[in-house]
């Protein structure tokens, strides 16, 4: 099994999506067992001492005012994460929670927490085991870290609470510690603190977002190009020449991809022909545009996800020459404003998506396609309520997109009067993530049958690459009304899967 090792400076995106989807094995390298246990030192000696310490020796948040005997201390650790595991509502996926403890881990290892090495050590244990302590979907207002669903996490560590062991079952967390041999943790000064105060939750889903959508978008330029090639529309609006006086890289990718998948068609061009048009519409010559605008926000999320990945987010936080500062870096303002803006992408994507399906299926617009490419049109309805099932997709997308950033309830006795709202934004971006998927599923279906419906026209190699395969995945070709959503789910699991891409990177070589 792949292993990832943790260190002192930060992980990358592939370690996050090894350990959170693929069940990677975490190991913590000497180097940040060495910084643990120094960053720990510094700890001790300021508790020892009679001044008081925010997170040491002091209450938090709004009842920070309070010193904390040593006798306290202890109990205080394990107070706050026992009060603060408040959450409420439906489960937290898996994958979400493993990226959420790996991100806490990697904050840990940077040796900016204070917390002991042991700590460090049981978290990696747990996650090798295979052990999901139970989140909520409400509980974090993204700042001061996503409080509950680490929380949550923590308790699972201290050996209390549920948890879903390996086998899906779930049990608590103390029996599932127990039948993997992992001691729980006694949480000592700072500790209980450092394991809640990170955006590790929104950084989670924002890093597989990013690896979803990367997918998703190089999925839509294909589906663009065989929604252009079904319409007989014209390929020369894709020329390289053309985007080069525009110059955002995004734009140039989705054109090239395009016009790698319709090389050789013989269904471009036709613009001309018994019903002469200039111009395609808007969501035929302009699929470059808009694809490629969200492919260069998808560039600037993974930039800031980048820098969030090498951050040490914790407050207070230990330094090299042994200062314990408060801070502000646990406010997910930076994380929440691109989780947003990919949001609005994705629902601009869908849209012409969309729009593109819509025109297939109108037989004056579509220039010679049949009545939503029925079979018997009257008889046969066709594609009509896959496209209604498209549309109330994208009316969801639309909804989505209103950012969660935007907004802000203080909380904490106004102590933490300005919050980013950053879980939220990752929880309707995963969402949104979903229902692009399906959009573009619909508008692969409704092409796919639209192009085997030009007779006498052969499509591009690449086409028929797709068509090949999408039929052998058990979606079939047109024909007389049937029971149509298993078609479409099969034509989603196709998209999500990667085989739409697989199928055309066989013939274009890989897609930019």
């Amino acid at each position: 099994m792949h292993t990832v090792v943790v260190g002192t400076s930060g992980v990358t995106a592939s370690d996050v999506l090894a350990v959170a989807r693929g069940g990677a094995r975490v190991e913590l390298s000497e180097e940040a067992v060495a910084a643990l246990a120094a960053s720990r030192e510094i700890v001790d000696a300021l508790a020892a001492k009679p001044d008081p310490v925010y997170g040491v020796s002091t209450g938090f948040g709004a009842l920070a005012t309070r010193h904390i005997s040593p006798d306290l201390r202890a109990q205080l650790q394990r107070n706050i994460v026992r009060s603060h595991a408040a959450g409420m509502g439906p489960r937290v996926e898996r994958e979400v929670v493993r990226a959420l403890m790996f991100l806490r881990l990697k904050t840990l290892c940077s040796g900016h927490t204070g917390v002991r090495p042991e700590v460090a050590q049981t978290m990696a244990d747990v996650l090798n085991a295979g052990i999901t302590p139970i989140v909520h979907e409400y509980g974090s207002l993204g700042c001061s870290g996503d409080l509950a669903p680490l929380s949550h996490c923590a308790l699972a560590l201290m050996g209390e609470g549920e948890a879903e062991g390996p086998d899906g079952s779930v049990r608590p967390a103390g029996e599932l510690l127990a039948a993997h041999g992992i001691r729980p943790v006694e949480l000592r000064e700072k500790e209980g603190l450092a394991l809640l105060n990170g955006t590790d939750g929104m950084l989670g889903m924002l890093v597989m977002a990013l690896a979803d959508l990367d997918l998703l978008y190089r999925s839509a330029d294909v589906t663009a190009a065989l929604s252009l090639e079904a319409l007989l529309g014209t390929d020369k609006v894709l020329a390289p020449e053309l985007h080069a006086i525009r110059p955002h890289p995004g734009q140039a990718a989705s054109a090239a991809n395009m016009l790698a998948v319709l090389e050789g068609s013989g269904l471009t061009g036709h613009h001309q022909d018994d019903a002469p048009r200039v111009q395609d519409a808007y969501s035929v010559r302009c699929a470059p545009q808009v694809a490629g605008a969200g492919r260069d926000t998808l560039a600037h999320a993974r930039l800031v996800a980048e820098r969030e990945l090498a951050a040490a987010v914790d407050n207070p936080v230990v330094l090299p020459d042994g200062r314990v500062e408060s801070n502000g870096n646990f406010h997910g303002a930076p994380v929440a404003y691109v989780l947003d803006f990919l949001a609005i992408a994705v629902a601009d994507l869908a849209s012409i998506t969309e729009r593109r399906t819509d025109r297939l299926l109108d037989k004056n617009r579509s220039h010679g396609l049949p009545p939503f490419l029925a079979d018997d049109a009257g008889v046969d309805s066709g594609l009509m309520i896959a496209q209604y099932t498209q549309a109330a997709l994208v009316s969801e997308l639309k909804r989505l997109a209103v950012p969660a950033s935007a907004d802000s309830i203080p909380s904490s006795a106004m102590q933490e009067d300005h919050v980013s709202m950053g879980w939220s934004a990752a929880r309707k971006l995963r969402t949104a993530v979903d229902g692009l998927t399906r959009v573009v599923a619909v508008e692969l279906y409704a092409a796919a049958r639209a192009v085997e419906l030009r007779e006498g026209l052969t499509p591009a190699p690449a086409t028929r690459a797709v068509l090949k395969a999408l039929r052998e995945a058990g979606v079939p070709g047109p024909g007389p009304d049937r029971y149509l959503a298993p078609d479409l789910a099969a034509a989603e699991t196709f998209v999500r899967n990667g085989r739409l891409v697989e199928a055309v990177e066989r013939v274009t070589g890989p897609l930019r």
